[in-house]
């Protein structure tokens, strides 16, 4: 009996956590990576957004901490609206305006992702760029920093659109971002990208250590949990996977906390 009541007692416990504690977090991962051609450059990278009707607060929280972190570049992985629950989601002028908020020093850069293309992808992208926003659709944008230009590309998603690779990256040159919604296009990508950034995954969402790190069914990757979260190196090529900010299908989360990435390079 007395066991069953504790087993009662740490599921209400987990219940919690799940539906109102760690969905409501917002953290803040940093990174530092080694690149004399980047050096001193700080970018800030949020993606997964999935914004409610009634999280005005929470956006607005999270618009501040990205400014916070005094970004020189801020990036966007894509997914700022629910499709899950269309009904439920914010629209998507209401979150862009308050994304365009976003202070860095030079510029912010988004991709769409798959949410986004489920809602509309003129709509999204239009929204975005009036709220100056730069969506990347297989293309680059040139970014000039005190001491380097760095080129920054970004590529449709891999689900609803089409990604070219090598018509976003066409004449640019090291150093060189490229953002992309799903990693599962990291084996695709050249060598000759500095680092790779993506979202998607959610970390999992829900991850639960009793049962080893989340089984494939689970992780939206046709590489199983290869790519669901954290630093990824393969030979010569860098990868960041945020765990994003939001929830998809069911609003919880366990053991992936919600966050903002920050990469420092010196």
């Amino acid at each position: 009996m007395k066991k069953f009541i504790l087993s009662i007692i740490a599921i209400f416990i987990c219940l919690l956590c799940w539906l109102f504690i760690e969905p409501e977090l917002i953290t803040v991962h940093h990174y530092k990576i080694k690149n004399p051609e980047l050096q001193n450059v700080k970018i800030v990278f949020a993606a997964d957004f999935h914004v409610y009707k009634n999280q005005h607060k929470r956006l607005a929280k999270i618009v501040k901490k990205i400014n916070a972190q005094n970004p020189d570049i801020v990036l966007l992985g894509g997914d700022y609206v629910r499709t899950d629950s269309p009904e439920k989601s914010m629209d998507i002028e209401t979150i862009a305006k308050y994304l365009g908020q976003i202070k860095p020093k030079y510029l912010t850069a988004a991709v769409l992702g798959n949410h986004d293309y489920a809602y509309g992808t003129q709509k999204v992208k239009k929204a975005l760029n009036k709220n100056n926003i730069k969506v990347l659709m297989n293309e680059h944008i040139k970014v000039k920093t005190p001491k380097s230009v760095v080129y920054i590309s970004g590529v449709e998603d891999l689900w609803w659109g089409q990604p070219n690779i090598p018509q976003a990256l066409k004449n640019t040159q090291s150093p060189q971002i490229l953002l992309s919604h799903n990693p599962d296009l990291f084996p695709e990508i050249p060598n000759s990208i500095d680092l790779t950034l993506c979202g998607h995954t959610h970390g999992g969402q829900v991850v639960l250590p009793i049962w080893g790190v989340l089984g494939t069914k689970i992780v939206p990757s046709k590489h199983g949990n290869k790519y669901i979260r954290g630093f990824i190196e393969e030979g010569n090529k860098k990868m960041i996977i945020t765990n994003g900010l939001g929830t998809s299908i069911l609003p919880v989360r366990f053991n992936s906390f919600p966050e903002i990435v920050v990469i420092d390079f010196y």
